[in-house]
């Protein structure tokens, strides 16, 4: 019976122990399980906080690239907008090309017109000057043969035949802008008169054509043939 006591006694202290141990073991678990989870909480807290801090340097990040961005589309807009203005459309340019162009060819002709007619009549004057120039001693020759002619001979009918043709002939060169300068009792004036002889007359003013001896004659407003005078004083 002693055996038996001691027996179970020593079951009984084995038991505990090993409940006290697996009760330790238990415990143990338990915390190394709360540890490990809370080891976990801390490492998703952390997780979380460096997400969210990434998250807002990127945000920031974001909207300074968006803005840097920004300012650069605007500078580039602006750029593209006032480049846009300032350059002209390539047919803007051909048509300011060809109206400049149109512009001086229209100049060059006007300058081209009056010149060509300024030369036909300067041709046109030199002409006809030279024309009346040779018919100027034609002229001289009817003045001689009439003045000539007797006072009793002037009834002839071939004299009165020879009058009409020469004043015929003057009214004609008349009708062209031909006429004679004015000579005897004007003032001596170079730009017509041809000063031949110089005498001393009380009769006439200091510088006055006393006489004409060729009688001279001016087309329009130039001189054909100066007059030849004799001047006074």
């Amino acid at each position: 019976m002693g055996d038996h006591q001691e027996k179970s006694q020593e079951e009984m202290v084995k038991e505990a122990v090993r409940e006290a141990k697996k009760a330790a073991s238990d415990q143990t678990e338990k915390e190394d399980s709360k540890a490990v989870k809370d080891a976990e909480e801390e490492t998703i807290e952390d997780i979380g906080e460096e997400d969210t801090q990434d998250n807002g340097e990127d945000a920031e990040a974001d909207t300074d690239s968006t803005a840097d961005g920004g300012e650069e589309e605007g500078q580039k807009s602006g750029k593209k907008f006032f480049g846009k203005k300032n350059k002209k459309d390539k047919k803007d340019e051909k048509i300011e090309e060809l109206t400049d162009r149109l512009t001086r060819q229209m100049a060059e002709f006007d300058n081209f017109r009056k010149r060509t007619d300024r030369e036909k009549s300067q041709m046109y004057e030199i002409g006809a000057k030279d024309i009346i120039e040779k018919i100027l001693p034609v002229v001289d020759d009817f003045e001689r043969g009439l003045h000539a002619v007797k006072e009793e001979e002037k009834e002839n009918p071939f004299v009165q035949g020879m009058e009409m043709v020469y004043k015929k002939l003057m009214t004609t060169l008349e009708g062209v802008g031909v006429k004679p300068i004015e000579a005897v009792g004007t003032e001596f004036n170079p730009d017509f008169h041809n000063a031949v002889m110089h005498v001393e007359d009380e009769n006439f003013g200091e510088n006055i054509v006393a006489e004409e001896f060729q009688k001279g004659y001016m087309y329009r407003d130039s001189v054909v043939r100066h007059s030849m005078v004799k001047v006074a004083n």
